[in-house]
């Protein structure tokens, strides 16, 4: 039986690894959507099954995207942290109207459908317990991101009460590490931390802090969980309360720095500067810096569990992406 998925924010990091996935098994016609053409994603061992690939702005031509047919709808788009703090109303649009022209569509043409919405532990904010955060603590963003994004997952809830759709919001940790430009997240430093050195470019801490911590997930386990997350029966979670912390584990920016020089070599060390930086160092601290993962484990979902596999893992998909291109 062939299922039939929507992806936007196709053309980003995640949406580009999400859709290989489901690429690289059978029985899957995506729509890939983005405010750019999104590609087929590189060496997806069934590239075919890519339908329709739509460059499109979700808040003006939502229904350009939208087939009564669609099985399932992984919303992937947005305005990152830093992005969305620096233009309000760019951010408001991107994130917040541009969803829920989506998701009122969605619930006009096939009312029932599977949506997993991409949220964001930055729904969090101070205070939060330093152990342990569950999602039954009551999110208090402190950006505006986590503002749009804990809006969202409002939502979520009430279309998926009223019977409108199937939504589950997953809150992702932050993904590191990512390949490619630094994005316009705040926390783009924790995929530069390893990233950049390893390319042989500098790259910037913006705090002298080694301790500091911050809850994190391999994109292969990010992926494992979203395609376990796509199957969830529709009683997975009360209809009124339908978000999931996304398995992460905490890692200092020691244990990165100490993953750097097991993998990379000790002389890539000397490309990591710290200089602390007053303008974010608030908002850095104010992240809580560890969860309770047993609701997503309970759903069959996997966590990380060290930091050196995560740059192994990294570096073994670059190895993989260069041999590719000289292919």
């Amino acid at each position: 039986m062939v299922r039939r998925i929507l992806i936007t924010g196709a053309a980003g990091f995640i949406g580009q690894i999400v859709a290989k996935a489901l690429l690289d098994q059978d029985g899957n016609e995506l729509i890939l959507a983005d405010v750019i053409e999104p590609p087929i994603p590189h060496g997806a061992k069934y590239p075919h099954n890519v339908g329709e690939h739509i460059q499109v702005d979700l808040v003006q031509s939502s229904a350009r995207v939208v087939r009564k047919d669609l099985d399932s709808v992984i919303l992937l788009h947005g305005i990152m942290s830093s992005g969305a703090e620096a233009d309000l109303e760019l951010g408001y649009r991107v994130n917040v109207d541009a969803t829920r022209a989506l998701l009122f569509n969605l619930a006009k043409t096939c009312p029932g459908v599977r949506v997993l919405y991409a949220s964001s532990e930055a729904v969090y904010g101070t205070p939060v317990p330093k152990l342990g955060v569950t999602e039954r603590d009551i999110g208090t963003p402190e950006m505006s991101y986590g503002c749009q994004k804990l809006i969202c997952e409002t939502l979520i809830n009430d279309l998926t009460r009223r019977g409108l759709i199937n939504g589950f919001s997953l809150r992702f940790p932050t993904i590191s590490i990512r390949p490619g430009a630094p994005s316009a997240a705040i926390s783009s430093f924790l995929s530069g931390i390893i990233r950049e050195p390893l390319d042989g470019k500098e790259c910037v801490v913006p705090l002298k802090d080694r301790a500091w911590r911050h809850w994190m997930s391999s994109p292969k386990t990010l992926v494992h969980n979203v395609l376990i997350a796509l199957d969830l029966s529709r009683d997975a979670l009360p209809p009124h309360r339908r978000a999931v912390n996304m398995p992460g584990f905490a890692v200092t920016v020691q244990d990165m720095l100490d993953a750097l020089a097991e993998v990379g070599g000790q002389d890539k060390l000397a490309l990591v500067k710290e200089e602390e930086n007053p303008a974010i160092k608030s908002t850095l601290y104010s992240w809580a810096d560890d969860f309770d993962n047993s609701l997503a484990l309970s759903l069959g979902m996997k966590q990380d569990t060290s930091f050196v596999q995560s740059v192994k893992d990294y570096v073994e998909t670059m190895n993989e992406k260069q041999a590719a291109g000289k292919a």
